[in-house]
This record gives structure tokens, sequence and C-alpha cells, in this order.
């Protein structure tokens, strides 16, 4: 499967200049991010920004999207925490016995952490499915919870796009994620790992890829976002 990153850089590259505009005067843009970002930008920001990968590496507004959150009853957006809460987003499918646990589990860790510190209504942690032909309503929560999740906790969003067309749309050309079939025997699915960290204004603080985060980088960062 494969969408059109275009369209989504098009997207995020507008609703960059939008609130530039409307925040002309105000000092909140810079280079980078500028005032937008709490974390300095990665190492390999320069890099990244030349070969202009098709997920949001820093500073850009968090892409938008709607999404099926079975547990709630309603759909989530990705954006309607901006004012409120930090967000992380990660994508996994219940079949895939690698990389999918271990993303899983590094949200759960930030999770624990808010609890014990006392930030949980802070942050708002989103896994997204990309196999809703096989992974139910019931079996993703199990997922979640079999990585050690509080999916009862309102910090916690299991989201299922209901339609393989809207698992292109969301995870593909809104987070420009690419996956492919695997049609040899065991995972169904292969892709890449990709968390998305975004503060409360909207904008994203780091995009962890390539390979799964150790998840003490991961506490780090959102501690001090937080902080």
């Amino acid at each position: 499967m494969r969408g059109t990153p275009l369209d989504r850089r098009t997207v995020l590259r507008g609703m960059a200049a939008a609130t530039a505009a409307g925040l002309a005067g105000c000092g909140l843009l810079g280079p980078g991010g500028g005032e937008n970002t709490t974390l300095s930008p990665p190492g390999n920001y320069e890099a990244l920004q030349r070969v202009d990968p098709d997920y949001p590496i820093y500073g850009e507004p968090l892409p938008e999207v709607s999404v099926a959150a079975p547990l709630r009853g309603r759909d989530v957006s990705t954006r309607e925490f901006v004012g409120d809460r930090h967000v992380l987003v990660t994508f996994a499918y219940t079949r895939c016995g690698s990389i999918c646990p271990a993303l899983t589990s590094n949200l759960v860790q930030v999770q624990a952490d808010a609890a014990e510190r006392g930030y949980g209504d802070d942050v708002a942690l989103l896994v997204v499915t990309f196999d809703p032909a096989y992974d139910t309503a019931e079996r993703f929560e199990q997922f979640c919870r079999d990585r050690g999740a509080d999916v009862a906790a309102d910090n916690w969003f299991a989201l299922r796009p209901e339609s393989e067309a809207r698992v292109q749309e969301v995870v593909v050309e809104a987070f420009g994620h690419p996956f492919q079939e695997n049609p040899g025997e065991g995972m169904p699915w292969i892709h890449n790992p990709l968390l998305v960290f975004a503060n409360a204004r909207g904008y994203v603080e780091r995009s962890y890829t390539n390979e799964v985060p150790d998840p003490a980088t991961v506490l780090d960062d959102v501690r001090a976002v937080v902080e």
C-alpha cells in the first residue's frame, strides 16, 4: 500500500503558513520550530530536511485526522488536544511480533511515568492499528492490555480506522508512514517504526523512526516538554 506523501506535505505546509499568518507579530515562530518547540532540533535535523521525509520531522504541525476510538464510542482527532495535552502517536497491529509491541510499550511506559509523576492529564497516548480487517476493537484492546496499558484511563486511545481506504488516508497519506503486505509466512505487514511526539501547542517535537526508540530517551523528552 502506498499513499501520496506530497499531499501530506502540502497540507502541513499550508497549516504552518496559516499558523504563521495568525501569529504574525507574536514572536512565536522561528527557524526549525522556534518557540513552538521546547526540545532542540534532533541531531540529524539538517540531513533530514535535505531528504524531506514523508513523516513530520520537527517543528511541523501535528497532522490532523479523526479516527474511531471504539472504547470511547466516538471519533478522536489527533489535534483535539491542542492547547491542552501533549500527544504521542504510534502505529501498530496485533499480529506484529516485533516492533509493534515495543512501540506500544513505549507509550505504556509514558503512561506509567505520567501516573507516578502526576502529569497524566497532560498527555494523550494514541495507538493506531493499520490492520482493521483483523484487529477488531476487542483484539486491539486486548493487545494494548497485554502491553500493560491502562485502557480505561482517560489518556489512552486505541484508534481503529474503519476500512483499508481510511487506513491509507490516516497512516500513509496524513502521517507519511508507508507499509506493505508480506505475502510470506510470519507477519502479514512490513513497516518501519514511527512514534510521533507533539507538544500541547500542536507542533512536533520528535519523530522517532528507523528503529524503536529507547524508552528512556522518550521519557526524557516527554518530561522535558511537560516540565
